[in-house]
């Protein structure tokens, strides 16, 4: 039986149909990802034109059809207003958004990815720390939220949390001296940088935002991210392209 449904969760897209409709994605508490069509949205007086943006956090109510799901209301808890000032800082959050969106799924719990997504919002709009940390941290943490992030508590092959490491990305991880014969890409790396990793994946959402680091550290932190990427994630956002092209991010790895 059709019935309207209320989830809690915030915009990750929207996108033009027809004339006058949006079809819009919606990362949920209560069902994952999902999508739902606001019809008039487009409209300059609909009641729906304001609320379909990318980063709007709220309740929406949604009427179960036999194929899809349309909104019948939205209200909206946090807009993020503050980003629509901010060319540097929107970009990031599209970015987190197309990350998010890659990495959920539907009818799946994605309740730690959400809550992730609203306080790196945070994060961006109360500018505490440089943007650059708050991308890093959200990378670590989002990966780690989805079982694939590095294990920086011991070796990843025998366990050992007393020798000394090097990091391997394609090891997944910390590797101790007796376990890294066949390891070619080591990295040494500062007690500062692997303390911050483990901050991040041991810390709850809430605390994370709450560090700063030295540019050098920061720097490693930047190139161990950066890899574990480009190794573990098998796609390119348009968003962070863009993003590196307006500020000139890209490190040399």
């Amino acid at each position: 039986m059709n019935q309207v449904i209320a989830v809690t969760g915030m915009v990750l897209s929207a996108s033009p149909i027809g004339e006058y409709d949006k079809r819009i994605v919606l990362l949920t508490r209560e069902q994952g990802k999902i999508s739902a069509f606001a019809k008039g949205a487009r409209r300059p007086q609909s009641p729906l034109s304001g609320v379909c943006a990318p980063c709007s956090f709220g309740t929406f109510m949604l009427y179960e059809g036999r194929s899809a799901n349309t909104i019948q209301s939205v209200e909206i808890s946090n807009y993020f207003a503050e980003l629509r000032n901010d060319v540097e800082a929107a970009y990031y959050a599209f970015y987190f958004l197309e990350f998010a969106a890659y990495y959920t799924r539907e009818a799946n719990d994605e309740s730690a990815m959400l809550k992730l997504l609203y306080q790196t919002m945070r994060a961006l709009t109360k500018r505490r720390i440089p943007l650059r940390l708050i991308r890093y941290i959200f990378e670590l943490k989002a990966v780690s939220i989805n079982g694939e992030g590095p294990q920086v508590f011991q070796c990843v092959v025998c366990g050992n949390r007393e020798r000394p490491c090097v990091f391997s990305v394609k090891k997944g991880g910390l590797v101790c001296g007796e376990c890294g014969g066949d390891v070619a890409d080591g990295m040494i790396l500062n007690t500062s940088t692997l303390y911050a990793m483990q901050y991040v994946v041991s810390s709850p959402v809430e605390k994370l935002y709450t560090f700063t680091l030295s540019e050098e550290v920061l720097k490693e932190f930047a190139k161990i991210m950066e890899r574990y990427t480009d190794v573990y994630i098998d796609k390119r956002f348009k968003s962070l392209e863009v993003l590196k092209q307006l500020t000139a991010l890209s490190v040399d790895c």
